[in-house]
């Protein structure tokens, strides 16, 4: 694992103690890994959003049987991977 020092302002710092204190982390690193972790799933959504907001706009178009079958075989064979991974 790579390391990274950061500074932070006196109150940014006690405000992380503080979390840390409450119990729910270890370390201010693993305190800021899931911020990190936060900021990536939020970046993820709004770029889903985005694209799902893109596909409203645009022009409609019909899916054929063989579409839907196509997109249930890809859902089941994925739905079969998770349960094998467990």
């Amino acid at each position: 694992m790579e390391s990274m020092n950061i500074s932070l302002p006196e109150p940014l710092k006690h405000f992380v103690d503080g979390q840390i204190s409450t119990g729910r982390y270890s370390s201010a690193s693993e305190y800021i890994r899931e911020l990190i972790r936060a900021d990536e799933r939020r970046k993820a959504e709004e770029e889903l959003e985005a694209k799902l907001l893109e596909g409203l706009s645009g022009a409609e178009s019909g899916l054929t049987r063989a579409d839907w079958s196509a997109i249930r075989k890809e859902a089941l064979a994925k739905v079969e991977a998770r349960k094998k991974s467990r």
